[in-house]
């Protein structure tokens, strides 16, 4: 299991569009919203297990849930 989400900064230089600068303090942020954003789909996903009366979570629970989800995020 991944304890940081990898190379996240160069994901999100590679992203943006122009000469954006990443202070530390702000990809310490960004990497504590991904890991709270990853933990809330992460407990979705087992309460949809739950429900279809599975013991672990598979990869269709995490999709059934993941649309939700990034609505949700988005605001």
């Amino acid at each position: 299991m991944l304890v940081k989400a990898p190379k996240l900064k160069s994901t999100i230089k590679s992203k943006t569009k122009g000469n954006v600068n990443v202070r530390p303090a702000s990809e310490a942020m960004i990497e504590l919203v991904t890991l709270l954003f990853l933990n809330s789909l992460a407990e979705e996903a087992k309460a949809k297990a739950f429900e279809e009366k599975s013991a672990t979570i598979r990869a269709h629970h995490v999709k059934a849930v993941s649309k939700k989800l990034l609505k949700k995020a988005r605001g």
